[in-house]
Parts: structure tokens; sequence; C-alpha cells
């Protein structure tokens, strides 16, 4: 049995292991991609410009334009599985308010990142559309826990979840490292921060502990 306290374990050995596969390779699409996108002809989501961080003009490394484009589709998608939870009959009251909880902080987190896209003059493009990334909640995935009889909806939330948190602190970690930019890579640090929170969060709920990773 593993709570949190499994990412000491070889659980977390492969969690880092797929982070760093994970910043290497998304780092080299999204370079490749910049040297092909026209500057200033952004197709960015209405509200990015609302932000007055945004104004400020930001330089964005082939890790930093790595991490955001990875982020974006991650907490994106998260927010929808947060939203089911929410309506759903079989969620239990602890893990309906922790899906509160998560949409407060990974709202906040998209705004932050598509105001960094916009003050990189930077186009927002889902080059992971499709993908099978290590922590991405894919409509496979969902699809799964909406099938799980009632006795696994919880564990499967729960496993969904926590892996999403996990991965997401690892990239944060690898922006932090190897980024370029400093407001970006400050924005990692305050999302890796909250992930740790999170998970603690996640860890209270009743027999989250007792899932197995």
């Amino acid at each position: 049995m593993t709570g949190r306290g499994g990412a000491t374990g070889d659980g977390a050995g492969h969690g880092r292991l797929f982070g760093a596969l994970t910043i290497l390779v998304v780092t080299a699409l999204a370079v490749a991609l910049v040297q092909g996108w026209g500057r200033g002809t952004s197709r960015a989501k209405a509200d990015h410009s609302a932000s007055p961080a945004a104004a400020v003009p930001v330089v964005l490394s082939g890790t930093d334009l790595a991490f955001i484009q990875l982020m974006i589709p991650m907490n994106d998608q998260a927010l929808a599985f947060f939203s089911y939870l929410d309506s759903s009959a079989a969620t239990t009251p602890a893990l309906r308010e922790l899906a509160g909880r998560l949409t407060s902080t990974h709202r906040a987190e998209l705004a932050e990142l598509r105001s960094l896209l916009a003050a990189g003059d930077v186009t927002e493009e889902n080059i992971h559309e499709g993908h099978q990334m290590p922590g991405m909640i894919t409509e496979l995935r969902v699809a799964d826990v909406r099938a799980a009889p009632a006795a696994e909806f919880g564990p499967r939330v729960v496993t969904l979840i926590r892996e999403h948190l996990a991965q997401s602190a690892v990239v944060a970690r690898s922006e932090q490292e190897s980024g370029g930019s400093d407001r970006t890579k400050a924005l990692a640090a305050g999302l890796e921060r909250s992930r740790n929170e999170e998970l603690v969060l996640l860890d209270a709920v009743p027999g989250a502990d007792s899932v197995q990773e």
C-alpha cells in the first residue's frame, strides 16, 4: 500500500524518468513548432489579454514553451474531470470538496500559463492532442472511471488524480531546473508547491492512503 509516501520508492523514480523524458521530447516538438510559427498571429483564447501581466514581454525558451504547452492541456483535461466529479452521484462529499479546491488552483494556473504565452507572443496550440502523456487525464481513462463498479469508483478516481498531481510536480521541477524565463520558472515553483499540498489533501480523503499506485 502506498499513499503519497510511495513517491520515495520505485514509482517515484519511474515518474521522474517519465517526467524527464516528457520534457526532452516536448521541448524538441515545441522548438520545431516555434520555428514554423508566425509571430503576432495568436489564436489564443480571448481572455489571454485580460491579465495585466501579459503586457510585459517575456522571452520563452524551448523548455519554457514545452512546459507551458504541456501544462495547459493537462490542466484543461483535469478541469473537465473535476467538473464530472462534481456532478456525479457516485462522488463522495470528500472527493467533491477536493475537486472543488483543485478546480480553483488549476483555473488560476491556466490563466497564468496563457498569460505567459501572450507575453511571449506565441500562438496557443495543443500539440499534445490525442497523446497518452503521463499524468494526462485522458478521455479513455475518464471512461474507465465512469464504467467502474461502485466499489471501484473511489479508488480509480484517487489513482487518476494522484498520477496527475505527481506528474505535474515532476514537470514543474524540470522547468525550474532547465527553463530560461524567470517568470515561467517562478510559476513552475508555485505549481510544484500547490501539487505537493494537493497530494496531502488527497491523502486526507477517507480511504485514499490505502489505494495502490
